[in-house]
């Protein structure tokens, strides 16, 4: 199984963040490749320790080892020796709880605060929730659903997320984006 630090008992995180996912096992010495969700892919290790959800029950997870290989990287966690017991972990979710991130500068936000956001025009009129965000290589887009369909037959807007051009302003205690936004796009 997975090495469970003994000075920490795992338990549930409050804010759960998924930072990536373990792929497959590689080679047989229980190395497991691993893909990183982080901005910049190489700071998924920074943020430890990692938990792994199995069975509704909660594990830290120990690396002893990372290293890139071709475009991924493949990390070694303690204990697990074999390709065997690597494979038993293969579709983990890297979880860590949101505490541990770092703050960010003003007019940066974690895609998990702009979330369950209410998107609204700057005349007023509601696109909807944000309900996902895409990365595109040259900005994020929101992907904005509203309730019902709505005057102009739209159901899911692609709003980008474009601080100052489309975004106005963005209230995280409000849960309100205000975006200069045409709803008949």
């Amino acid at each position: 199984m997975v090495t469970i630090s003994k000075q920490l008992k795992p338990v549930a995180p409050k804010q759960p963040i998924i930072l990536g996912k373990m792929r497959s096992a590689y080679g047989i010495r229980g190395w497991l490749k691993v893909f990183s969700s982080t901005e910049n892919a190489e700071s998924i290790f920074d943020y430890q320790p990692w938990l792994i959800q199995q069975v509704n029950q909660w594990h830290f997870v120990e690396l002893e080892d990372w290293k890139h290989h071709s475009q991924d990287f493949i990390i070694k966690i303690k204990g697990i020796n074999d390709r065997e017991s690597a494979s038993v972990l293969t579709h983990c979710k890297i979880i860590v709880d949101s505490k541990q991130l770092p703050p960010l500068e003003r007019d940066d936000y974690y895609w998990k605060d702009l979330m369950s956001c209410q998107v609204v025009t700057t005349t007023g009129y509601e696109l909807g929730k944000v309900i996902d965000i895409m990365e595109t290589g040259s900005n994020d887009v929101m992907v904005v659903k509203a309730n019902l369909k709505d005057a102009f037959g739209m159901k899911e807007r692609l709003v980008p997320f474009l601080l100052g051009q489309v975004i106005k302003k963005v209230n995280l205690t409000a849960r309100m984006i205000k975006a200069d936004w045409d709803p008949n796009f």
